[in-house]
């Protein structure tokens, strides 16, 4: 992410004076020095209020008695932004914010309004960072401070005031309120890479997963112990229908639950049983289902074109990551060039054949410039914008959503179509052999959903299958370990440097304690934190 400080600006409220303007060296470190009270320790609190912060720190009287307006300009990958907040006066803080973007800014207004608003400017800040939309809490909306990491949160990492400096205890900006600590915590390994949005995208979609599968195996508990007792009252129902004269005493005799089944389901299927209906009602019946029909066709429609797009932004991610890997490729085999180059000084020879190297110092350079072009190209556009996983989470959520409707929409069509059948070709005789043919129907409809060929358990299989995939997945990703690696990173970087500081234990070695967002100094007898040196 590349992101700069360019400038600070002050607008006075004094109308004849023309707006203040302190400038930054980009890449460099820039030292402010002066006499005291001269506003050098509100520099941090104007750049902290100008990106959003939630309460303005800027010190009060002379700077705010002065200024109307307050802004910074930020150099970005993507161009200038001017962030402008107004002084908020009696108020502890304001919303009210002005945005000017362009590719270079120079000129900036003599006067400024509000155009935006403070959550408008810390969603551009949050697409800047290129942080991902999923919370840590698996789309849990109770997870507390399991919420989705934000640009205020890597303000931690940003600024250290004097209050931090001078105090033992924190390490961090802002992390002497439980609040922010506990956030910054959470955040910590995503931070350093440890977790990534991919595997946030995992966490989100199995949960979604597990919920589903819950309901789906109550639903599946439900409807067998609905099915273990009508199978008790099955012989029953036989019995019945041989009163009914619907089968006769020899088709009966001590047959097994399935030669049951068998003969039931004839009975339900005979067309010789009549059932008395009206015109009136065939006509309702026919209306619902040319009703149905329509909604199954828009229902299909719709989940045909969000599949195909979710196949469209499957194939984009994979063809950014296949060409991200070529360029790799390809720069890698030109590094040989870099080196080649380096190695050419003075009078020595080729350091691979030993012959001169100046017949091959216009190839080498040529190589060389293929190099920094590759290395550029494959910098500007390894990046995924965090907006894309977002929309791809957002359209596979509405796949399976539409999915689910469309399936509703067959059932009850399925359901109406054979009850319109039924009611057109077949009557039947009496009341009570039309209440017992309906209770004998859903019986075997239920039956017939339990058994190998119906749709809950197959259902319930899949989701089981597609859960384990998701764990097996989130385990070999290893978030624990990636953060020890990070970590080791980290520490090591600090081993290195600690001896160019003012140290009395330069030789120590240290650890950052994400845990305690502190540092941990490990001697020969104990080890002593941030608190303790």
């Amino acid at each position: 992410m590349f992101f700069q400080i360019k400038e600070i600006i002050l607008w006075p409220k004094n109308p004849a004076f023309k707006p203040r303007r302190l400038s930054f060296e980009p890449g460099k470190v820039n030292i402010i020095s002066g006499a005291s009270r001269t506003g050098k320790s509100a520099v941090i609190p104007i750049i902290d209020y100008c990106l959003g912060s939630q309460g303005c720190l800027i010190p009060v009287k002379t700077i705010r008695d002065a200024c109307a307006w307050f802004g910074v300009i930020i150099k970005t990958a993507s161009g200038e932004k001017l962030f402008a907040r107004p002084e908020p006066g009696e108020q502890r803080s304001t919303d009210n914010m002005f945005i000017l973007e362009a590719a270079v800014i120079d000129e900036i207004p003599e006067t400024v309004s509000k155009n935006t608003n403070r959550g408008h400017v810390l969603g551009v800040l949050d697409e800047l960072a290129g942080l991902s939309n999923l919370d840590f809490g698996g789309g849990d909306p109770q997870s507390g401070f399991d919420a989705r990491p934000s640009f205020r949160d890597l303000s931690a990492f940003t600024f250290q005031p004097q209050n931090v400096i001078a105090n033992p205890d924190v390490l961090f900006f802002k992390t002497n309120t439980y609040k922010h600590r506990e956030k910054l915590i959470k955040i910590f390994p995503y931070i350093l890479g440890a977790i990534t949005p991919e595997l946030l995208a995992k966490q989100h979609e199995l949960n979604r997963l597990k919920t589903e599968l819950r309901r789906k195996e109550r639903e599946l508990k439900e409807a067998m112990g609905v099915s273990a007792r009508w199978l008790a009252e099955l012989r029953a129902k036989v019995s019945e229908a041989r009163e009914l004269g619907l089968i006769t005493a020899d088709q009966v005799g001590e047959p097994s639950r399935e030669e049951m089944i068998r003969l039931l389901q004839e009975l339900v299927d005979r067309t010789d049983v009549t059932l008395f209906v009206t015109a009136g009602t065939i006509s309702d019946a026919v209306q619902e289902l040319q009703g149905l029909e329509k909604e199954e066709s828009e229902v299909s429609r719709e989940l045909t074109t969000l599949r195909r797009r979710l196949e469209e932004m499957t194939r984009i991610r994979k063809s950014a990551a296949s060409y991200h890997e070529g360029l790799h490729i390809q720069r890698d085999r030109l590094q040989v060039s870099a080196w080649l180059i380096a190695q050419r000084s003075g009078d020595e020879g080729c350091p691979v054949c030993g012959g001169h190297m100046e017949a091959s110092a216009d190839k080498l350079d040529q190589l060389n410039h293929a190099l920094v072009a590759f290395e550029q190209e494959a910098g500007d556009n390894f990046e995924i914008p965090a907006a894309f996983e977002r929309e791809m989470q957002r359209v596979s959520a509405e796949v399976n959503e539409g999915a689910e409707k469309l399936k509703a929409v067959q059932i009850r069509k399925r359901a109406l179509s054979q009850r319109s059948k039924a009611a057109e070709n077949q009557q039947y005789q009496t009341k009570m052999v039309e209440r017992f043919i309906g209770r004998l129907e859903n019986a075997l409809q239920l039956h017939q959903s339990l058994g190998e060929n119906g749709e809950l358990q197959p259902e319930v299989a899949q989701l089981r299958e597609r859960v384990q995939q998701l764990e097996n997945e989130l385990r070999s990703g290893n978030a624990e370990y990636r953060k020890h690696q990070a970590l080791k990173h980290v520490n090591t970087n600090a081993a290195r440097l600690l001896p160019l500081l003012d140290s009395e234990r330069p030789d120590d070695p240290v650890s950052l304690e994400i845990n305690d967002l502190t540092v941990k100094v490990s001697g020969a007898d104990r080890d002593d934190y941030l608190s303790e040196i």
